[in-house]
């Protein structure tokens, strides 16, 4: 338990630390459904590709002993084992959708998104601060806007009644992972806002402190090295 007597006196006020403890709920939940999504997108995309892989290479091999003699049996065994599970393919192509999208706001989440910081890297201090708010505001309202276009199009396919032709899934039911997956990404943009403003540090997502090592931190165009290794 921290000491209150060696307490930070630039640390931010009470009512700051009530927010961030909110957010820091939300941001949890939500961080918990993104890697539920993508893992078990992943696990199942790998799962049912072994297994159709593994089933065709069975029917395979049964199929080219079954004309010896005394094995005749095997083709009636061949003919009970399928040559690869049916609809594969489609299964494996909507769990790269649902994986993909929910991912974008995981990879925001985390920090781990495609930046173009040329500028940015040029900037320190409250500059530096101010630009990455305006960048995740800018941001923020992009994928709040792709959210609402993408729901648009969802609704296109229910009024079609749009299925899959092998298993006659309804688009429309895996597309929803594009206006969840773009809300999510706004949400995390939002959250960075909230927290750079109500924070003395530069985060580069609600919970990624910024620890870059060439941020310059004066005039003379010179970058500090940190004191220590990261991760330490």
């Amino acid at each position: 338990m921290a000491d209150p007597d060696n307490a930070d006196p630039h640390s931010p006020p009470r009512e700051s630390n009530v927010i961030l403890s909110v957010l820091n709920a939300i941001d949890l939940g939500l961080g918990w459904l993104e890697r539920v999504v993508v893992a078990g997108s992943v696990l199942a995309m790998a799962g049912l590709m072994s297994l159709h892989v593994v089933s065709r290479l069975i029917s395979n091999v049964l199929a080219s002993y079954q004309d010896y003699p005394g094995l005749t049996w095997l083709a009636q065994v061949n003919a009970s084992i399928p040559s690869g599970i049916p609809g594969t393919e489609e299964v494996t192509q909507m769990l790269i959708v649902i994986m993909t999208f929910v991912g974008v706001g995981y990879a925001a989440r985390c920090a781990r998104h495609i930046s173009m910081s040329a500028i940015y890297d040029q900037l320190s201090g409250w500059p530096r601060k101010a630009l990455l708010i305006i960048i995740c505001l800018g941001t923020g309202a992009l994928m709040f806007f792709f959210a609402w276009k993408s729901a648009e199009y969802v609704m296109v396919l229910q009024e079609r009644g749009r299925t899959s032709s092998s298993l006659h899934v309804p688009f429309w039911m895996i597309n929803m992972a594009l206006p969840i997956g773009f809300t999510l990404a706004g949400v995390q943009y939002l959250l960075t806002t909230i927290r750079n403003l109500v924070s003395d540090d530069i985060y580069r997502s609600f919970t990624e402190k910024e620890t870059y090592s060439d941020v310059p931190l004066d005039g003379s165009g010179q970058a500090h090295a940190p004191d220590e290794p990261h991760g330490l």
